[in-house]
C-alpha cells in the first residue's frame, strides 16, 4: 500500500550500514553521492524493516527538526549536510527554507524569521541543514 506522511523531507536512498547495539542502531542512508544521513532507531525496527546494508528505504524528518547553520560546526549533530539555499518562503514568525544538499536533493527547514534574518538566509546562500540523529525516521516503500 502507498502511505502518504505529512514530513517535508523524504529523502531515497540506499542503506549504507547498520551499526547494532543492545537496544537502538544506527542506520545510515546514502540519499546521494557523498551525502549521507544517519538515524538512531530501535533495533526491533531495524529488524522489523530489514534494514542491510543495500537496501532501498528513506530518509524523513520533519522540517522542525532541521537546523540551518551558516557553517560547519563542531557539534554533536550527526546530520551536517552544507548546500546551497534554493528559496524562503517568509511567514509572519517562520519561514521555510530549502537548501539544495547535492544535484536534485533538496531539505527543507522550517526556523523563525528572526534567525532567518540573522543568519542572513537568501537563495544562493551556502548553508548547513543540521538534524541530530534521533530525530531522522527510517521508511520502506
Amino acid at each position: 500500500f502507498i502511505m502518504k506522511i505529512s514530513a517535508r523531507n523524504q529523502l531515497k536512498g540506499v542503506v549504507k550500514s547498520v551499526t547494532e547495539g543492545a537496544v537502538n542502531g544506527i542506520v545510515t542512508i546514502e540519499i546521494a553521492e557523498e551525502k549521507q544521513i544517519s538515524a538512531t532507531i530501535s533495533m526491533s525496527s531495524i529488524k522489523e524493516l530489514g534494514l542491510a546494508e543495500g537496501k532501498e528505504a528513506y530518509a524523513i524528518i520533519k522540517s522542525t527538526e532541521v537546523m540551518i547553520a551558516d557553517s560547519t560546526q563542531k557539534i554533536s549533530a550527526r546530520n551536517q549536510l552544507n548546500g546551497k539555499v534554493v528559496s524562503v518562503e517568509e511567514g509572519v514568525v517562520n519561514g521555510i527554507v530549502k537548501v539544495e544538499i547535492a544535484p536534485g536533493v533538496t531539505v527543507s527547514s522550517t526556523i523563525s524569521m528572526s534567525a532567518i534574518k540573522e543568519l542572513g538566509i537568501s537563495a544562493g546562500k551556502e548553508v548547513t541543514a543540521v538534524a541530530k540523529a534521533t530525530s531522522v525516521m527510517i521508511g520502506i516503500a
